[in-house]
């Protein structure tokens, strides 16, 4: 299915996304890396105000190159995601609704965001360029020394995104490597002259 929505990202807005959806985001998304990530929770430990609601928010794992003169922003790709997962579902408890990166996540993730109402979006990687495009506006809002990896608050118009992991913990990563074993089984058998064999359902 493919679909527009408007951010913030609302639990209702999220529950109807399935794995394999490709959507366009527009709103406001606020960028995060490894290094952000670890001061959000020392922040949360000494119970300090962050500089972000993370109430329907929505997190962009990557860290922009510099901007060329005359642009508003540089190439905006995605990082791995795995960095984030001992941070993440703390996050995701106290309201954060979506996250964009690439890659796999852990169980405690998924289990965190089943828990949440939320959803794990896959950017395309090595598109950094193409993405940027996406983005009509950007600011940097805390942690500015951290020069590409402070955290910006981006306004972005269709930002096309995959959903990868939905709110109710379906994982499209899981459902590829079954449709491809699948049909590989299926090319085996008529190869060999027997009967396709399929997965039993689950």
């Amino acid at each position: 299915m493919e679909c527009r929505i408007e951010l913030p990202l609302t639990r209702e807005k999220a529950a109807p996304l399935k794995a394999g959806d490709q959507v366009y985001l527009s709103g406001i998304i606020y960028t995060a890396r490894d290094a952000a990530h670890q001061r959000l929770i020392a922040l949360l430990d000494r119970r300090e105000p962050l500089p972000f609601p993370l109430e329907d928010s929505l997190i962009y794992y990557v860290g922009p190159t510099p901007a060329a003169p005359g642009m508003l922003i540089g190439s905006a790709g995605p990082t791995t995601s795995y960095r984030m997962d001992a941070y993440a579902p703390r996050l995701l408890g106290l309201g954060l609704r979506g996250m964009i990166g690439k890659g796999k996540r852990s169980q405690e993730v998924v289990d965190a965001m089943q828990k949440a109402g939320a959803v794990y979006f896959g950017a395309i990687g090595g598109a950094g360029a193409l993405l940027s495009e996406c983005i009509t506006e950007a600011e940097v809002i805390a942690f500015e020394d951290l020069g590409t990896e402070a955290i910006r608050r981006l306004r972005v118009k269709d930002f096309p995104v995959v959903v990868i992991i939905d709110s109710g913990g379906n994982n499209l990563y899981e459902q590829g490597r079954c449709s491809y074993l699948e049909s590989l089984c299926d090319t085996q058998s008529v190869a060999a002259g027997h009967p396709q064999w399929r997965a039993p359902p689950r």
